[in-house]
């Protein structure tokens, strides 16, 4: 059976009016249900049941917290008493910050869904560098696109309350017609349909197809001033991994696959490299900021903490929560293990499923490597706030594992 989004492709592509194009989503949305089953939350557990959770720096996620608690205590009661105690602390030491963990909220282990990998799967990201220039010239001449005005996101859930959080993108086709957006190999043709909506160039494609898969990075101008730019928007086309078809294509193998393997093969055959990377049709449009010492700006709106803030599948994992990560470090033969308070403060188009993150850890050399090698498996464990006397019961009763 065909997906929503295959059934929106067709209807764009034969260039239905709007309303048809909404009429039909409806529609077919009652006859075809939900995407796919959800994971769920196990009941809570016992902190000393998360391993680590003694040995974790937790001091360390205090400033990732107060991001989260930006956001969250303008929504949430629980969140708005929480998040007063917490800056009424002021700056914790780790026995602090674990005291007040443990006695507002309680840990809760994720599971799969039905048709999931139950080992989970733990990625990471990072903030690149790219060397870049206001003008275009001989050396910079690959665009960095802000946002175009011709964009149309259509709101599926304001037509049909079971596609709340879906969304549509296209552009419209003389005064009555939508079709798709342009797609990254329309955009790179040479006749340049984005035009005027430039933030900067650079002088690697390479680095620059990366940049959109990373999301953020930094651009150094050639003053040497600093430009920072942050995922604002995308065309509405589906993101395909060009890892993947590298591996079907028996290109790179499985076990060797990673960030690093992928930019050696692109810079090792350009003459294939234009056809891989247009194979991924999803072009992400950016915005600019000045560069500070913080993080990029996640889905939650807040910066991102390297090494305390991850991406996460928002139909699973609420943003904002607090998550214990349980999982190992890359190209590490004894499988050191990774294990500490991250929080849910990113979303991506490659992070769907339960078990699923993707780790942010920050910029320089370090963080490129483990973040263009990570790919592990793990356990995730969802914080749930709570009132303190609720906490400290559960902690007391030693509830286990049961159902999902």
């Amino acid at each position: 059976m065909k997906s929503h989004k295959q059934i929106v492709s067709q209807m764009f592509k034969a260039r239905l009016p709007l309303f048809a194009v909404l009429f039909l989503v409806s529609f077919l949305s009652a006859c075809l249900g939900p995407s796919r089953p959800e994971g769920g939350l196990g009941p809570a557990i016992k902190w000393d049941q998360l391993s680590g959770w003694q040995d974790d720096r937790l001091a360390e996620a205090w400033p990732a917290l107060m991001s989260s608690c930006n956001k969250l205590e303008q929504r949430d009661d629980v969140w708005r008493e929480l998040c007063l105690e917490a800056r009424l602390i002021g700056d914790p030491n780790n026995e602090e910050a674990r005291a007040f963990f443990e006695t507002r909220f309680v840990a809760r282990k994720v599971f799969a869904a039905n048709d999931e990998n139950g080992d989970g799967l733990i990625t990471g990201y990072y903030q690149p560098l790219l060397e870049g220039s206001r003008e275009r010239t001989q050396q910079y001449r690959y665009a960095v696109y802000q946002r175009p005005d011709d964009l149309l996101v259509i709101d599926l859930g304001s037509v049909y309350e079971d596609l709340k959080g879906k969304r549509m993108r296209g552009r419209l086709h003389g005064k009555h017609r939508v079709v798709p957006y342009f797609s990254r190999k329309e955009i790179e043709n040479g006749e340049n349909p984005l035009k005027g909506h430039e933030i900067a160039w650079v002088d690697d494609p390479v680095a620059l197809f990366f940049l959109h898969i990373q999301g953020s990075g930094i651009i150094r101008l050639r003053d040497g001033s600093l430009l920072a730019v942050g995922y604002h928007d995308q065309n509405g086309h589906p993101y395909y991994a060009i890892g993947r078809r590298l591996i079907e294509d028996e290109v790179i193998k499985e076990e060797d696959m990673s960030m690093q393997a992928i930019r050696d093969w692109l810079r090792n055959n350009p003459d294939q490299a234009v056809d891989l990377l247009n194979s991924n049709p999803s072009y992400v449009f950016f915005n600019s900021r000045p560069s500070t010492d913080e993080g990029p700006i996640g889905s939650l709106g807040v910066p991102l903490v390297a090494e305390r803030s991850i991406a996460v599948d928002r139909r699973v994992i609420r943003l904002g929560l607090p998550v214990w990560l349980d999982t190992t470090l890359p190209d590490d033969k004894d499988g050191a293990p990774y294990r500490r308070l991250v929080f849910a403060q990113d979303t991506g188009g490659a992070i769907n499923g339960s078990i699923r993150a993707d780790l942010f850890w920050g910029r320089g050399q370090r963080a490129e490597e483990y973040a263009g090698r990570m790919r592990q498996p793990g356990s995730l464990y969802v914080l749930q706030p709570v009132q303190r006397q609720a906490a400290s019961t559960i902690e007391k009763s030693g509830a286990g594992r049961g159902d999902s």
